[in-house]
């Protein structure tokens, strides 16, 4: 638990006096906060095999720390074999410490990892929000690259309080998130 507390000590001591400086806000509870982090992994191969939800639930759980859960379908779609209510990927939603502990983790350990890394693009969604597309699981130090059967992909989105992109922009930059270049106005 020492790194969550570095990230939120981080946060209200060098992230809130510079965002305040950069946004001119009147008072530090103007200052966009980090809400959640959700992280999702669409499987539509699991309707022809369901050890796929089961492996993808047991990866995502050592990833994040926290219990992965299976999403299901909504409606019937026979052109994909689906059924109503088919577990069809799987989710995880942190808050709090184990939020800040992932994004210590995500930001330190993970993205390093990758081979070529030169950043990540900066398109949020008009809100504040940002989501970043991640090809390989393997990326995370959890995993066991001997365990893996298949190589899955998964979302991570980052909920925040900002009203417009440059101040999610601006948050996330300061956590620490490797952008490409710098956001266009």
């Amino acid at each position: 638990m020492a790194t969550t507390a570095n990230l939120k000590k981080e946060y209200t001591d060098r992230i809130v006096p510079a965002l305040m400086k950069e946004f001119n806000y009147s008072s530090v509870m103007q200052v966009p906060v980090l809400k959640k982090i959700v992280i999702n992994q669409g499987l539509g191969m699991a309707t022809g095999d369901k050890k796929i939800i089961e492996t993808a639930i047991n990866e995502l759980t050592a990833i994040t720390g926290q219990k992965a859960v299976a999403t299901v379908s909504r409606k019937d779609i026979s052109n994909f074999k689906l059924r109503k209510k088919m577990p069809i990927g799987v989710m995880v939603t942190l808050r709090r410490e184990q939020m800040y502990e992932f994004l210590e983790r995500l930001i330190r350990v993970s993205l390093p990892r990758i081979r070529d890394f030169k950043g990540i693009d900066s398109k949020f969604d008009g809100r504040g929000n940002y989501t970043l597309g991640i090809e390989e699981q393997i990326m995370f130090p959890e995993i066991n690259i001997d365990n893996i059967t298949r190589i899955l992909g998964m979302n991570i989105t980052f909920v925040t309080s900002a009203a417009t992109d440059e101040e999610g922009y601006a948050l996330l930059k300061e956590f620490g998130l490797p952008f490409k270049n710098a956001k266009k106005d």
